[in-house]
């Protein structure tokens, strides 16, 4: 999988397939990590990590040296020597440095000469190899030189403190880039070339303009030795920095983020919804353009401008879910980003007869993948500007438009009662090298801003061209960045993908950043900004192999949450990535409801698989607590972080707030699909229906945070798509109005658009056919709204009830337990007394009694919001206090309390 000038293939979580407790990724050879060619990158096995040591991963003698430089070039004003060479001497890595540079420590080490040491700046200015020689002057071995190390020795303490970008004194800006290894660097305004200035101990080059400049297009023009290329190149290249762009980021412009004219009406004196700790937060993950392409009732499909459309069925939606005690939308990358082209007139659309087609055609994924590379869709995990938003989404994507309407988004969301979270992508950029338009870091300063392998390429496991927050002013652009967002655009809290490719410092050090935010002096109160990531273990840096990662484990404690994976593979059942998606899980049937598929194994392996999955459910909805404590289904007292989630510790978290519970998110296939899969193909609409309840409380019912996706409590379906990053609208577009049958032949919920897209699920199509013309799976307006109730009872119990804001592991020991956990356990059914509370799990086909000796005698009743709640069903659950017995109907979860 590799960047095209065109999109940037999101990884499927395949990727993360082996984020089930496995130190490291295995992925296909990819493009980006291939040896050098002739148009590929330059072999570097020598790092220069400061200014005193040289590692040279193959280096077979002790005679070394950097050379640098051209004899036949002409040294310029303040660049010193135009060439020369750099003495190494064998030496050995100090522990600082074998501390910040772990995985270098195996490698032969070379201290550069103390009399060579101020020929540095010079050296990293233009070509840069090592090479080797022997005793006659014979060249035995050269490559390229890594050099991130001592540009972080020789500028980044400074430099990280430099203001970047257009900044704006007394109505003047000046622009400031850094750019280190530049031989000049100029502003590109009005068609003609404007000298920067080069601050020697920063890096950072500058320019201070007039008014006039203000609202102008601009780039930078950088003359820098690109070794991809081989020679020094002049590269016109946006800001990095960039504040406000032109039409598919063709030019930085010249904006200043405060001017009045760019905050709508009430920006300056908006009111937020009030705060929630991050342990308390209920969140909906939602896509800019799914949330209204489809909408009807809105008159700004697909844009920012849709969240101010207060009365369309999307915002009515919203606002019921806010009601309930949704706290937080979670916004897909809303930064700008290279796979879409963002005026409408160059936005193609499939030319076929959609609705007409069967259910189970190939034609339409076969239609949607023609356009795909060129439509209006993208999930947007390619970043290009961090720190501007994305223009495909502004009513005009020229100039400041899509400043003003993103802030008017924030405005509308928070007016119903939500605050938004930022899906961020740091991790990665859309493009590298010398030769994409896309590549904007790498081609400033080349070589420093991505993560490079041992041979010199660019590491992508994650995907795409990864970079290297571990690197001094890539650690800087992230903290930057999002206090942009937090700062300039009210944004509440912040999403990172692969938050494990991070370093625990960089996340720490955004944290610390925020924290410092005040509303006198900066309009927001950075305390109550929340974080939470993908804390995913794999790829180059896995098992804290260049530093101590971002990770599930390494982040308790931290207040900054990642994504629960134990608990979701339990209730799903399997992983996303199974060869076959019928794999049963607690929500989905196994063993209480099974399925015709081998994969789940005899009724006995189904029943202790089922019964070692709801220890798992029962570790999550602690909030995955490592060091609480609990009778497990083997009747062993365990703690949360000894029970196993395929060779790790199913709990990590210190406290509730640590681990974010989640039962689908845009990766893999929505929740309905998942089910639609696994459980048996007779299970009817209804009761499709009430599994998917039952697999939502499990996460909206636990401490610490949740996340659901847009559509779940509508049993959105993707017409079982599991990776639907560039499958159009036609696959993806939210349904928030129920028509019945649609005008599309779809279901109302949006199954049976077809077959998914071939790139990623062509593999599944023999076990999707059947699936999409079954009617069993085609769920009524009545089944659709109900779902959506009985949800929000669920939601609305959460919100008002004190007992799910447990602050400390000792809380949670002391207010919950599983009183019926161990070798008798009823499969199928978890049973949770939470301080005053008892909640059943029931996910069989059958009702259940669940008798508790312990609380014979006392008051319990159902709660009043599911006894006078949406679901009949529900309200059917009974309590018999004289024997402390609660019976609860199949396929539900009941909550009571005591009187």
């Amino acid at each position: 999988m590799s960047p095209t000038p065109h999109r940037v293939r999101r990884r499927t979580a395949a990727l993360l397939a082996l984020l089930a407790g496995v130190a490291a990724v295995v992925l296909p050879p990819q493009p980006g990590a291939r040896a050098a060619s002739a148009n590929g990158p330059v072999p570097a096995a020598a790092q220069w990590i400061d200014r005193t040591t040289v590692v040279w991963k193959d280096a077979r003698h002790a005679d070394a040296q950097l050379e640098f430089g051209d004899p036949a070039q002409r040294p310029e004003a303040g660049q010193g020597r135009a060439s020369g060479r750099i003495r190494l001497t064998p030496g050995t890595l100090t522990p600082a440095e074998r501390a910040t540079y772990p995985h270098l420590s195996g490698y032969p080490a070379f201290t550069v000469d103390p009399r060579d040491r101020a020929l540095a700046p010079a050296a990293l200015r233009g070509r840069l190899v090592a090479t080797q020689r022997t005793a006659d002057g014979r060249q035995t071995a050269t490559t390229g030189v890594q050099i991130p190390g001592v540009l972080d020795d020789l500028y980044g303490t400074r430099a990280q403190h430099a203001s970047l970008g257009p900044v704006f004194h007394a109505g003047r800006p000046t622009l400031s880039v850094w750019a280190p290894t530049a031989r000049t660097v100029a502003l590109e305004l009005d068609g003609r070339p404007v000298p920067m200035r080069r601050d020697d101990a920063t890096g950072v080059w500058s320019v201070r303009g007039e008014r006039t400049w203000t609202g102008k297009p601009y780039r930078y023009l950088v003359t820098v030795w690109a070794p991809a290329a081989g020679r020094t190149v002049t590269n016109k290249v946006t800001d990095p920095y960039s504040t406000a762009l032109t039409t598919d980021s063709a030019r930085s412009l010249v904006v200043d983020l405060a001017d009045p004219h760019l905050a709508p009406a009430g920006w300056a004196t908006l009111r937020k919804p009030a705060p929630v700790p991050l342990r308390r937060a209920r969140i909906q993950e939602l896509h800019i353009r799914d949330f209204s392409v489809e909408d009807r009732t809105s008159r700004h499909p697909g844009q920012y401008l849709a969240f101010t459309d207060t009365r369309s069925a999307g915002m009515q939606h919203l606002k019921s879910l806010a009601a309930a005690g949704t706290s937080h939308v979670h916004l897909l990358p809303a930064f700008d980003f290279s796979s879409v082209p963002e005026r409408r007139a160059d936005q193609q659309r499939p030319d076929c007869d959609l609705p007409a087609l069967p259910a189970d055609s190939e034609r339409q994924q076969e239609c949607v993948a023609k356009v795909a590379a060129h439509d209006a869709y993208n999930w947007g995990y390619d970043p290009l500007h961090y720190s501007v938003p994305e223009g495909s989404y502004a009513s005009d994507p020229s100039g400041t438009a899509r400043t003003v309407e993103f802030r008017r988004m924030v405005q509308g969301l928070n007016g119903i009662g939500l605050r938004t979270v930022m899906d961020v992508v740091y991790n990665h950029t859309a493009a590298s090298g010398q030769d994409d338009p896309h590549s904007i870091l790498d081609r400033i300063v080349p070589g420093y801003y991505h993560r490079l392998l041992d041979d010199g390429a660019v590491a992508t496991s994650t995907c795409c061209s990864g970079t290297a927050p571990e690197h001094t002013m890539m650690g800087k652009l992230v903290v930057d960045s999002v206090v942009t967002w937090a700062r300039q655009y009210k944004v509440d809290g912040f999403r990172f993908d692969l938050m494990g490719h991070h370093p625990k410092a960089d996340i720490l050090a955004v944290r610390k950043a925020l924290d410092a935010l005040t509303p006198a002096r900066d309009g927001v109160d950075g305390r109550s900004v929340i974080l939470y990531g993908e804390g995913w273990n794999f790829g180059e840096a896995a098992n804290d192999a260049r530093f101590v990662q971002a990770t599930q484990r390494n982040m308790a404690g931290t207040g900054i949450a990642t994504f629960n994976d134990r608990a979701r593979d339990a209730i799903r059942g399997g992983t996303p990535f199974d060869a076959d998606p019928r794999v049963q899980g607690f929500a989905s049937g196994l063993y209480t409801d099974p399925n015709s598929s081998p994969a789940n194994g005899d009724p006995a392996a189904q029943r202790s698989r089922l019964l070692h999955y709801q220890d798992l459910i029962k570790v999550g909805l602690t909030g995955n607590l490592a060091d609480y404590t609990f009778t497990d289904t083997t009747d062993r007292r365990v703690k949360g972080s000894q029970v196993d989630y395929n060779g790790a510790p199913a709990g990590y978290a210190a406290a509730p707030g640590d681990a974010l519970a989640y039962a689908d998110a845009h990766d893999n296939e929505t929740l309905y699909d998942a089910l639609a899969y696994k459980l048996p193909p007779g299970t009817s609409a209804a009761d499709r229906a009430r599994m998917q309840v039952v697999a939502l409380a499990t996460a909206a019912l636990s401490q610490g945070p949740a996340l659901s996706q847009a559509g779940s409590d509508l049993l959105r379906s993707k017409s079982l798509d599991r990776n639907s990053f560039n499958s159009g609208d036609w696959f993806n577009a939210v349904h928030w109005t129920c028509t019945g049958e649609r005008r599309d032949g779809a279901a109302a919920n949006g199954f049976g658009r077809g077959l998914p897209p071939a790139a990623d699920n062509k593999e599944r199509w023999p076990y999707a056919k059947p699936l999409l013309t079954n009617p069993s799976l085609r769920p009524d307006c009545a089944t659709i709204a109900a779902t959506s109730a009985a949800y929000r009872d669920l939601l609305r119990i959460h919100a008002t009830e004190p007992a799910f804001d447990l602050a400390t592991t000792a809380r949670v020991q002391s207010a919950l337990s599983f009183p019926l956990s161990g070798k008798d356990e009823t499969p199928g059914v978890i049973t949770m007394r939470l301080a005053d509370l008892v909640i059943v799990f029931n996910a069989t086909p059958q009702r259940q009694t669940q008798t508790l000796p312990g609380l014979k005698g006392r008051p319990y009743a159902l709660h009043p919001l599911q006894a006078h709640g949406a679901d009949p069903t529900a309200a059917a659950a009974t309590c018999t206090p004289a024997s402390g017995t609660f019976t609860v109907p199949a396929r539900t979860v009941a909550v009571f309390r005591q009187g």
